[in-house]
C-alpha cells in the first residue's frame, strides 16, 4: 500500500484539497475498475472523458481524484488534486505507485512506422541468448523471459506497463524491449520511464486518422528522444531523412546506422535471397535467417543497439545469425505444392512496397506474384488507393480484399482501394470481399513456381467486423487452402 504524496512524486500539482496522507490500494482511470480504496485519474481519452465519471468513481470507493478541473463541490474524506495534464499525472503517479521499475531495468524503447515488431523480438531474442532475463513488449506478443502475456495494445495504458515492468523486475530481469507507438507517446503512457536507449526505425504514411498531419506524426515519434536523459542513447537510421530530425533536441548520446550513408553502425548487402540474407558489417561477413533490405536495417538497429547496451560485437552478430523473424513478418507458410505462399503485416503504403520490391528481387521473372491485400476500417483513408496501386505496379494478379473492416462497410473501403487502380491495370485486378474467398482464389490461380503474397494481417489471429472479433489467421487460412487447390 501505497501515500498518495508519494504516488504523486514529480507530479506538477496546481492545487490540493484533503489529505495527502490518504492510503491509496490502487491506481484507476477507468472507473469501472474502482474499488474501495483507489486513486481515481480523470483523464481525458479519445472515447470518454474521465471528468464525467469522477462521481461514479467516489460512489466506488475512491479516496483519491486527480483531475485538470475541480468538481463543483468537494467531496469529504476526498483528496483531490488539480495538474494540468493528468495522463502525463497518470504516467507518474503508475511509475511511482509500482516503485519506479524502469529504473531497475535497462529499458529499450523502439519507434517508428515500420520494424518496431521485428526490431524488438529479435532484440529479446538475443538477450535471452545472451543468457539474460529480458522482458518484451510488442504488438504481437508481451513476454518475460519465455513466458507469454496477452498483447492488446502495442504499447499498454501506463498502469498496466508499470505493473508488467514490475513483475519484470521481480522475475529477476534486467533488460526490457518496447515498442513505443506514436498513440502512445502523445497519450503520455510512457511518462515517468526512464529509457536506457531509443531506437528509430523510419517514417512513412500512417496514423494519419489520428495525428492529422505528417508533421504531427513526426513531432510525436520525436517526443520519445526529447525526453531521453543524458544517460541513454538514441539509435536513429541515418538512411530516413526524418532521423537526424529525432536527434535534434535530444540529450543523450547520439548514433547512427545505415546501409547508404555515413554512420556508427554500417552495413553493405552482400545477398538476399529467399533463404535469407548475407551482409558485411564492420568488415565481418555474416549470414541471416531474415529476408529482404527492410530487414537489412532491421537487424543493423539490434546490432547497433545491443553493442550500445555493452555487448560484445562478435557474441552479438554470432547469436544474431541464428534468429528467426517475428510472426507474421515475410513468414513462409510451408507447403508440398511448389507455390511460395508468404504473409506479411504490411499495412502501410511502405511496407508493402518494402516487401513486394524484395520479392521482385528473388524472383525469375518467369512466375507470377499474386497480392491479397485490404486495409482497415476507421483508419487512415488516404492510403487505401495508394496500397491498391503499389499492389497492381509490383504484382502480376491482385485481390483486393477485407482487412479489419471495424466498424465501416467493407465495401467502402474496397472502393477507396479501387480508386488507386488504374484503367491498364483493371485486368489484373479482382475484388473479392470475403478474405478467406480471396485467398482461395489466390491459391487456385497458382501455379508451382507462383508467389502469393498475403498482406496486412500478418501475425494477428482474429478479423474484426462491427466491434466483433472472430477467429481468422492468414497462415493457416492460407495453408488450408493450399493444400485443398493443390492436392496431389
Amino acid at each position: 500500500m501505497a501515500v498518495l504524496k508519494d504516488i504523486l512524486y514529480k507530479v506538477s500539482l496546481q492545487s490540493v484539497s484533503g489529505n495527502m496522507e490518504t492510503e491509496v490500494k490502487a491506481i484507476a482511470f477507468d472507473s469501472r475498475k474502482v474499488e474501495a480504496g483507489t486513486a481515481f485519474v480523470a483523464v481525458r481519452g479519445t472515447q470518454a472523458d474521465g471528468h464525467e465519471y469522477i462521481e461514479m468513481a467516489i460512489e466506488k470507493g475512491a479516496v483519491a481524484v486527480v483531475c485538470e478541473e475541480l468538481p463543483e463541490s468537494l467531496v469529504n474524506n476526498v483528496a483531490f488534486v488539480q495538474v494540468k495534464d493528468s495522463s502525463k499525472a497518470l504516467g507518474f503517479m503508475a511509475a511511482n505507485y509500482y516503485g519506479n521499475p524502469s529504473e531497475k531495468l535497462k529499458l529499450v524503447g523502439v519507434t517508428g512506422t515500420n520494424g518496431k515488431t521485428t526490431c524488438v523480438t529479435l532484440l529479446h531474442q538475443l538477450f535471452r541468448l545472451l543468457g539474460y532475463n529480458a522482458g518484451l513488449l510488442s504488438t504481437v506478443v508481451n513476454k518475460i523471459n519465455e513466458e507469454e502475456l496477452p498483447a492488446t495494445h502495442t504499447t499498454p495504458d501506463a498502469i498496466t506497463l508499470n505493473k508488467t515492468l514490475a513483475q519484470m523486475v521481480a522475475k529477476g530481469c534486467t533488460h526490457c524491449f518496447m515498442e513505443s507507438s506514436s498513440h502512445a507517446i502523445v497519450q503520455n503512457r510512457i511518462a515517468g520511464l526512464k529509457y536506457e536507449g531509443a531506437v528509430f526505425t523510419n517514417l512513412s504514411h500512417e496514423h494519419l486518422d489520428y495525428h492529422k498531419t505528417f508533421d504531427e506524426y513526426i513531432k510525436a515519434k520525436k517526443l520519445l528522444f526529447d525526453g531521453l536523459p543524458s544517460t541513454a542513447f538514441a539509435l536513429v537510421n541515418a538512411d530516413d531523412k526524418r532521423g537526424a530530425v529525432m536527434l535534434q533536441n535530444t540529450k543523450a548520446a547520439k548514433h547512427k546506422y545505415a546501409l547508404k550513408s555515413m554512420a556508427a553502425f554500417k552495413a553493405k548487402i552482400l545477398s538476399n535471397t529467399l533463404q535469407g540474407l548475407e551482409l558485411d558489417i564492420d568488415g565481418k561477413s555474416v549470414w541471416f535467417k531474415l529476408i529482404g533490405d527492410f530487414n537489412a536495417y532491421n537487424l543493423l538497429a539490434v546490432y547497433g543497439a545491443a553493442v550500445l547496451l555493452g555487448e560484445d560485437e562478435s557474441m552479438v552478430l554470432e547469436q544474431l545469425s541464428s534468429l528467426n523473424p517475428a510472426p507474421g513478418r515475410f513468414e513462409q507458410v510451408n507447403s508440398n505444392t511448389g507455390i511460395t505462399a508468404l504473409v506479411d503485416y504490411a499495412h502501410t503504403p511502405d511496407a508493402l512496397e518494402n516487401v513486394l520490391s524484395t520479392i521482385k528481387e528473388f524472383r525469375t521473372g518467369n512466375e507470377k506474384v499474386i497480392t491479397v491485400v485490404g486495409c482497415g476500417g476507421n483508419r487512415d483513408k488516404e492510403k487505401r488507393p495508394v496500397m491498391a496501386k503499389i499492389a497492381c505496379d509490383l504484382s502480376d494478379k491482385v485481390i483486393l480484399t477485407s482487412d479489419n473492416p471495424r466498424f465501416e462497410e467493407p465495401g467502402d473501403i474496397l472502393k477507396d482501394m479501387q480508386a488507386g487502380v488504374s484503367p491498364s491495370n483493371f485486368r489484373k485486378t479482382l475484388v473479392i470481399e470475403d478474405r478467406r474467398e480471396a485467398i482461395k482464389a489466390a491459391c487456385a490461380m497458382a501455379e508451382p513456381n507462383d508467389i502469393i503474397l498475403v498482406a496486412g494481417k500478418g501475425h494477428e489471429t482474429y478479423q474484426e467486423i462491427k466491434g466483433v472479433r472472430s477467429d481468422f489467421d492468414d497462415r493457416k487460412v492460407l495453408s488450408e487452402m493450399l493444400n485443398l487447390m493443390h492436392q496431389k
